[in-house]
């Protein structure tokens, strides 16, 4: 596993070029309400916890992102984004990504959740994106790159959310077997076990579980299902069948219908698309796939 560190690459004036492969301390003074900045990473590339003041909108277009914080888990599929607030402490797994990402001053911040969110990027803002990834640092901001932000962060505004969290516990006996789950999850992992671990009753850890994630335990058991069979999915030589009967589901089809109705499309193409990204010599395509 990398531990990525931006490699400075000084332009010769930093406000008047594009903002490529940059740290964003070397800009983050920059009197403009949002900076764009574009990064590519080799796969395998883990970014250690920290936080930014400013809240970030961090978009990949290919491979997959695994965000972690104190709140949760998130997993980040191609073609999406995660929004992370201003001074989230946060660490990223970055698996063969391109990104483009978004730093709004927090007095800016179209959201306001208080922890990520996995985000849909419409191709109208997709689009914006890849058009933000030309803007200097100190853009013009009354005129057609200052509209563009403004565009932009009306988009963020927008977005909606997909089910792709697993919210963690504070309670520590229950985080621990929260966390034991998310490294090897199963659907037929049954409640009952849960309660009888925490010497519980079953209606008693029922209770606890929402109160502690927000979610219905089933809820949440689905929920870190989907997302590992993403991070599955992502694999060179990953076999659909597989993942569906390693996470329990009772066939292949059943566990297809459960991701079509969650994530819009079949996990075979999903699978192609990530098959072609990590294909040597691929070139990236800079039109997403069509909103359903």
């Amino acid at each position: 596993m990398l531990v990525f560190q931006p490699p400075f690459v000084r332009p010769r004036h930093p406000y008047a070029f594009p903002m490529r492969n940059i740290p964003l301390s070397t800009v983050d003074a920059t009197p403009r309400i949002v900076l764009a900045i574009g990064t590519d990473y080799p796969p395998g590339t883990l970014l250690p916890t920290h936080a930014h003041r400013r809240a970030q909108l961090l978009y990949g277009m290919t491979g997959l992102m695994e965000v972690e914080t104190a709140d949760g888990n998130w997993v980040i599929p191609p073609y999406s984004g995660v929004w992370i607030p201003a001074g989230q402490a946060h660490q990223v797994l970055m698996q063969g990504v391109s990104t483009r990402s978004l730093y709004i001053a927090p007095e800016a911040a179209p959201r306001h959740a208080q922890h990520c969110e996995v985000l849909v990027i419409t191709p109208l803002l997709h689009q914006l994106l890849l058009a933000s990834a030309d803007l200097p640092a100190q853009y013009d901001e009354q005129g057609r790159d200052g509209a563009l932000v403004q565009l932009i962060l009306h988009e963020v505004r927008a977005a909606p959310t997909m089910p792709l969290f697993a919210p963690m516990p504070k309670d520590p006996a229950l985080a621990r077997l929260c966390k034991a789950f998310l490294r090897r999850p199963s659907l037929r992992s049954p409640p009952e076990d849960w309660a009888a671990s925490l010497n519980k009753s079953p209606r008693t850890f029922t209770r606890l579980f929402r109160q502690q994630t927000g979610i219905s335990f089933s809820q949440w058991r689905q929920q870190a299902c989907l997302m590992a069979a993403l991070a599955r999915l992502s694999v060179a030589g990953a076999s659909v069948t597989r993942i569906a009967l390693d996470l329990g589901y009772d066939s292949p089809s059943a566990f297809s219908t459960m991701f079509r109705r969650k994530l819009g499309q079949a996990p075979s193409d999903f699978l192609k698309e990530g098959a072609a990204s990590a294909t040597p010599g691929h070139s990236q395509s800079s039109t997403p796939p069509p909103a359903d």
